[in-house]
């Protein structure tokens, strides 16, 4: 009993260890440097506690990551919406594959970054164009996962289902699709990791409002602490997100609990 407690604890003992240790060598190297180069732990601190009851720009620091959320999820929706379809039928069509194909592999080398000037053209500084960067950097994930776990699914499992009478959609539905949940999985936590990052990049052009205009204003005012909090905000988001993804993992994929 006891053994089993402390296999698991570990992980949570280890992660935390982790993170406390990083924070000591933080601490150490900023007694060393120019506070306004590199601030300590402590005055990161002191500057969050501070933007968590000072608005920045008229709003609250919790606003401003709701405002970002809000971008990365409508962005993530719509790539789930239009990328996951896109990326099986190619997988599974060989005749959808040939005509999507070289238009994707066109389009897929540009970063999501590049998207902006044409976006902000398109769409304005509005909220539009930083909904598009996200869609963009999370839509080409998603197609690339979805088309690969399709694409090496065992086909002794369609062949099974074939010789038990299964239509072609049951072996779609059925068969192929559960296969390759757990590509579909990955691509899903990767793309969520990109519309977050692609959203911080849009902010950084004509935002009013989000983490990376909180990042813009400490630069501006000539704040490190308060850049750091903003960065250390992306963290502790983008951690949260992918875990929540992690779960749902789990849940829906029992038999891969050893490996996530």
């Amino acid at each position: 009993m006891i053994g089993l407690l402390g296999k698991r604890l570990m992980p949570a003992a280890l992660t935390t260890g982790s993170l406390l240790a990083f924070v000591a060598f933080w601490q150490v190297v900023s007694l060393y440097t120019n506070p306004d180069f590199l601030p300590s732990p402590g005055r990161v601190w002191d500057e969050a506690v501070r933007l968590f009851h000072t608005p920045v720009g008229g709003k609250d620091i919790l606003a401003h990551v709701g405002y970002s959320l809000r971008r990365v999820l409508t962005a993530y929706l719509w790539a789930i919406l239009l990328g996951l379809p896109l990326g099986l039928c190619m997988g599974w069509n060989r005749t959808c594959e040939k005509i999507v194909s070289p238009i994707f592999e066109l389009l897929r080398p540009i970063p999501p970054i590049a998207w902006i000037p044409i976006a902000i053209l398109w769409l304005g500084v509005a909220e539009g164009s930083k909904v598009f960067i996200c869609f963009v950097g999370s839509f080409v994930i998603l197609v690339l996962n979805s088309y690969t776990g399709m694409r090496y699914v065992d086909p002794l499992l369609i062949d099974a289902a074939r010789s038990f009478g299964a239509s072609r959609r049951q072996q779609f539905f059925n068969v192929a699709v559960p296969a390759c949940l757990p590509s579909i999985f990955a691509g899903l936590q990767n793309a969520l990791s990109m519309a977050w990052m692609c959203v911080l990049a849009a902010e950084l052009v004509g935002a009013r409002e989000g983490v990376g205009f909180i990042i813009i204003q400490g630069m501006d005012l000539n704040r490190p602490p308060m850049i750091l909090v903003g960065m250390i905000l992306i963290g502790i988001v983008g951690s949260l997100l992918a875990a929540s993804l992690r779960w749902a993992e789990r849940a829906l994929c029992p038999w891969r609990r050893e490996l996530v």
